[in-house]
């Protein structure tokens, strides 16, 4: 099992240990930093920037949303982070949801997963760079050619070229159809709110995609990045209680309550009673109440919290699953110490 260190985003202001966090996650071994955007700071600033005391650590996103860059544009960020790492960059990219999407970005939802397949095609063209880079859309049509076109557009190859032809590209996905594409296209999975109590349901979704014609990898080459608080402690229920109002915010307040990929998640776990009942408090601005609703499986079954031994034996359940890395997130540099110590080694 791998550990990889989720930075996540910044909330109202940027955190002041970032620096620590990476230089410690280096330090302990982790194999991965990833840094993520919503509507405030964005992915890759921080990987370039805290990253560059960094030699051997790899600097993901997860994720990038795709609505936010052109296809080519992503890649213009990818290629020039790989080059500055030295071939460490994982480029993370996820659809977000229709809120952020329409609200922030001024762009359409529909057919996420059609943008998604395109998206990823020009990037991998980008990267080859053994042509010039041409799409036929319909979502990114290179060159343009459609209203208000002048007509003079060109295709184009990168001028840099690309260190490797080949960086790594994760997909977040929540849902079977967009799972199956992540297995068919992509090179790893980042999944949110992953339980092993449903590995086999995840897996036929990918099978599914690594048995298309011309899917790029296998089982056995393929990554699987799950988010998963990893706490070691005796005070299992006080841990517990904590991250309530974190998964309450999730299930009832991310997203239109009409279509809230996080709570779809939890419906597939069977907990769709759960789901009604927070997201009806949240949104009454109940949030104590909602995060008391939450029973307690409904958070131990995604994370892994104990004493050390009840953690190993928690990691071994998760690669057995499949798992093979496991995305944390930590206060300081001690727990990441700690975690190393408990996952590692």
């Amino acid at each position: 099992m791998k550990l990889g260190l989720q930075l996540g985003y910044w909330g109202a202001q940027p955190p002041g240990n970032g620096p620590e966090l990476v230089a410690a996650a280096e330090a302990e071994g982790f194999d991965a930093v990833f840094a993520a955007e919503s509507w405030g700071s964005d992915a890759f600033t921080p990987l370039a920037w805290w990253g560059s005391a960094t030699d051997r650590v790899r600097l993901g996103t997860s994720v990038v949303q795709i609505s936010a860059r052109t296809p080519t544009s992503c890649a213009m960020h990818a290629l020039t982070l790989d080059h500055l790492s030295g071939g460490r960059h994982i480029l993370g990219l996820g659809v977000s949801g229709p809120q952020v999407v329409e609200g922030w970005y001024g762009a359409p939802f529909e057919k996420p997963l059609a943008r998604t397949r395109e998206y990823v095609s020009i990037i991998r063209q980008v990267l080859a760079r053994e042509a010039p880079v041409t799409s036929p859309g319909p979502h990114y049509p290179l060159p343009y050619t459609g209203a208000g076109a002048t007509g003079l557009g060109k295709p184009l190859k990168p001028i840099t070229h690309p260190l490797r032809s080949d960086i790594p590209i994760w997909l977040g996905a929540e849902g079977p159809m967009n799972v199956a594409l992540t297995a068919e296209i992509a090179d790893g999975w980042l999944a949110i709110y992953y339980t092993p109590r449903l590995a086999p349901m995840y897996n036929e979704w990918l099978d599914e995609g690594f048995a298309r014609a011309g899917a790029r990898r296998t089982r056995e080459d393929f990554e699987i990045a799950a988010t998963c608080q990893v706490v070691v402690t005796d005070d299992r229920e006080g841990t517990v209680a904590a991250m309530k109002p974190v998964t309450a915010l999730y299930v009832g307040g991310m997203g239109a309550p009409e279509l809230n990929f996080h709570a779809q998640v939890y419906r597939r776990m069977g907990y769709g009673d759960v789901v009604d009942e927070v997201t009806e408090l949240f949104r009454a601005g109940r949030k104590d109440e909602a995060a008391a609703a939450i029973p307690d499986e409904m958070v131990t079954e995604t994370m892994i919290v104990g004493d050390l031994a009840e953690v190993r034996e928690g990691v071994r359940r998760w690669e057995d699953a499949g798992v093979t890395m496991l995305l944390v997130s930590c206060r300081d540099a001690a727990q990441i110490k700690e975690l190393a110590s408990a996952v590692l080694q």
